[in-house]
């Protein structure tokens, strides 16, 4: 059995990692700002009250947690808002990077000493952050926030791969969301997806950019 902690576990795909780890009988820690009906229903352990886009939240998150181990970090938490150009809203382009982007980076810091060597740090981006693979363009803010957390997971496989640590970029697919306006595959379909991937991450696959069918993406 191991202990998983899931940010975003509330809804959505996340919702659907957490009931997909308890089944096969993981130990589950929830990661959420508040807890949805949902969640509440599942065997998991809930920590509600945390906004990964906070550093006092994140801390307090930390503290809670107080060094306890973690066999797998899966960082969700996301949100996606639509700017066009020249229609720019940067405020809201603002609140993506503190979420999808330094919010990852912000709870990988803060557990660093919930982690030891064989842990794993999986981080749900998206292909849209792949500049290689962009050609429709659009969505401004949520693009470049999904290209800085895959640097900044790059950056955290190299330092690190010394700890015997992996982390690993999935991007879940096209899923059936709030955020995508229910377009796509069904939620548990990609968390199921997902959770093989997070099963073959190890140190040789380590800073790689995947999609949760398998294939290697284009940065």
């Amino acid at each position: 059995m191991a202990t998983v902690l899931v940010t975003g576990g509330n809804r959505g795909i996340g919702l659907e990692l957490c009931r997909g780890l308890a089944a096969r009988g993981d130990e589950v820690l929830a990661v959420c700002r508040s807890c949805s009906p949902e969640l509440a229903a599942l065997d998991v352990e809930v920590i509600e009250a945390v906004d990964v886009a906070d550093d006092a939240s994140v801390a307090a998150l930390a503290k809670t947690l107080d060094g306890r181990p973690l066999d797998a970090l899966i960082l969700n938490a996301g949100i996606l808002s639509v700017e066009r150009f020249p229609d720019l809203d940067f405020d809201r382009m603002r609140r993506q990077f503190e979420v999808n982007a330094l919010g990852p980076l912000r709870v990988a810091a803060a557990l660093r000493p919930n982690l030891r060597e064989g842990s794993k740090i999986a981080i749900i981006t998206s292909r849209v952050g792949s500049i290689g693979d962009n050609s429709s363009g659009g969505n401004y803010g949520y693009r470049m926030s999904k290209a800085a957390v895959n640097m900044a997971g790059v950056n955290l496989a190299h330092d690190l791969r010394p700890a015997g640590i992996a982390v690993q970029l999935l991007h879940p697919g096209l899923v059936a969301t709030e955020m995508t306006q229910g377009a796509g595959m069904p939620p548990a379909e990609s968390a199921t997806l997902l959770i093989d991937r997070i099963d073959e991450i190890n140190m040789d696959r380590s800073g790689t950019f995947r999609h949760a069918n398998g294939e290697d993406l284009p940065w």
